[in-house]
Order: C-alpha cells, then sequence, then structure tokens
C-alpha cells in the first residue's frame, strides 16, 4: 500500500469524521474514484486500515479534549464513590456515555449488513444529499442552548441519530449536530456535544474491531508503515477539524457544508449511475 494513499485516505477520514460530511463515504468512496486497487481488491486489508484511521481519529479528538476528558473522567468516578450525581459534570460525563449505546447495539447487531449491502455508491450519494437537505433545515431553527444544559432526552435523541450514521453517506457528525439544533442548541454547543459524543463510540468500536483484526492475525506483513501514517495523519487532520469547525460556527451557519454534500452527492450519482465509473 503507498503511503501516500494511507496519508490522503488518513487526512480524509480525520476531516470528515468532524466535519459533517460523512467519513465513511468517502473511505469508501475515494479507493473506488482513483482505483486503488490495494483496498478495493482486499476487502479484509480495508477493514483493518479502517480500525487504524479510527483509532488516530481518537488520539487526535481526545488530545483536543483533554481538558474536558479529565473534567468528565474525574466525575464520573466521584459520582461512583459517591453513588450518586449530583453536578454538572457528572451528569454529563454519564451521558455521554449513555449516548454511545443505540450507537454500539445497532453496529454489533447489523456489523454484516451494514458492511455488505449499505456501502454501494449511489446510496452514499444519495444519503450525502437527504441528510444535507436535514442538516441545512435544523441549523435554521431558533437554537439558544448551552452544552451545559446537555439532559437525558438530548443523550437519548442524538445517541439514536448516531446509530442512524452507520449508514455511509450520512455522517456521524452531520446527524448528531442536526439533532442537537432540532434540540434548541445553538451551533456551538450542537458540534462540541456531538465531538464528545465520538469519544466512546469510536473508542469502543476500536476496541472492538481492533481486538478482531489481532485475532485473525494483525496487520498484514507490508503495512506496518503505511497504517503509521495514515493514523498519525488522521489524528492530525481530526484535530485541526474540531479546531476549525468550533471557530466557524461562532459566528457562521453550516449551509457550505450542505452545498459540498449536495454537489458530492450529485456528481456521485451521475458518475456512478451513467457508468462513467
Amino acid at each position: 500500500m503507498p503511503i501516500l494513499h494511507a496519508i490522503v485516505l488518513g487526512i480524509f477520514q480525520g476531516l470528515t469524521e468532524f466535519l459533517p460530511i460523512s467519513s465513511s463515504g468517502h473511505l469508501l468512496l475515494i479507493p473506488e474514484v482513483f482505483n486503488w486497487t490495494e483496498l478495493t481488491n482486499n476487502p479484509e486489508i480495508n477493514k483493518t486500515f479502517d480500525v487504524a484511521l479510527h483509532i488516530g481519529t481518537f488520539i487526535g479528538a481526545a488530545y483536543y479534549f483533554r481538558h474536558d476528558l479529565a473534567t468528565y473522567i474525574s466525575a464520573a468516578f466521584r459520582s461512583l464513590r459517591a453513588r450518586a450525581i449530583t453536578t454538572t459534570d457528572e451528569r454529563i460525563a454519564w451521558l455521554l456515555l449513555l449516548s454511545a449505546i443505540p450507537g454500539a447495539i445497532v453496529g454489533a447487531a447489523l456489523n454484516s449488513v451494514i458492511e455488505d449491502n449499505l456501502g454501494q455508491p449511489i446510496l452514499i450519494g444519495v444519503m450525502l444529499i437527504v441528510f444535507g437537505g436535514v442538516l441545512y433545515w435544523a441549523d435554521h431553527l431558533p437554537g439558544d442552548r448551552h452544552q451545559d444544559d446537555f439532559r437525558l432526552r438530548d443523550a437519548l435523541f442524538m445517541g439514536g441519530a448516531q446509530a442512524i450514521a452507520l449508514q455511509p453517506g450520512v455522517s456521524r457528525s452531520g446527524v448528531t449536530i442536526t439533532m442537537g439544533r432540532w434540540l434548541e442548541f445553538d451551533r456551538q454547543a450542537a458540534a462540541r456535544i456531538s465531538f464528545l459524543m465520538s469519544l466512546p463510540i469510536i473508542a469502543g468500536a476500536g476496541l472492538y474491531q481492533g481486538a478482531k483484526v489481532m485475532a485473525d492475525g494483525g496487520i498484514p506483513d507490508g503495512f506496518v508503515a503505511p497504517f503509521l501514517w495514515g493514523m498519525a495523519a488522521a489524528a492530525v487532520s481530526g484535530f485541526f477539524a474540531i479546531f476549525g469547525l468550533l471557530k466557524y460556527v461562532q459566528t457562521r451557519t453550516f449551509t457550505p457544508f450542505v452545498i459540498y454534500r449536495f454537489v458530492v452527492g450529485t456528481l456521485i450519482i451521475i458518475v456512478f449511475a451513467t457508468g462513467l465509473r
């Protein structure tokens, strides 16, 4: 596997995991469009590489939110010792874990169905367009709630939305931000909660899939260097994607990302429906 291909995919993974434009959709489409046969002809290597990129993404996000993580982990242990939830930090810590449960259940139950049936390029294009439209609608609703107002109802609704994103093209960050805006969070709060929600689900998926990879023999010979470069690229690009988006939404809407989804989704449908690719 060329290191350049690994770096390109790592950059796209890190960026698209947090920008509301679908990481899984891009990771499936880029090798198809450019005919990177080392991935398209080797589904097992592709799955293993996907695990590596998600671990890299988690590292970048965890570093960005290191202070939040320290606060919430400490609060969770405090809550366990006291056998009570008495502070805002304790409540949010447990709700972030709760929000990961729907996605974990659906992912474990339907893993093979998702991998075998939901990655067709045209379907990804349709999902980019449809959920881009939903994001545009929700983003123009009024909302002034802040992160500290995250409640049980919000965790259940946003966690349920996160499960929908197992369909490539939906976008995990996109659909959770959409739900956050519908729940009347302001743009920055919706994005921050979405990103914090990603940490337990990415970590859990990485551990689960990583254990399967190790049981199957680990990283194939000759792929260690590309995997490490891809992980590093995903970590760095993920960090800057979070930093940039949280700055951007302080004063602007998500409309440019909606336009991107419409354009890319339409191009994908045209290219694959007409047989150009």
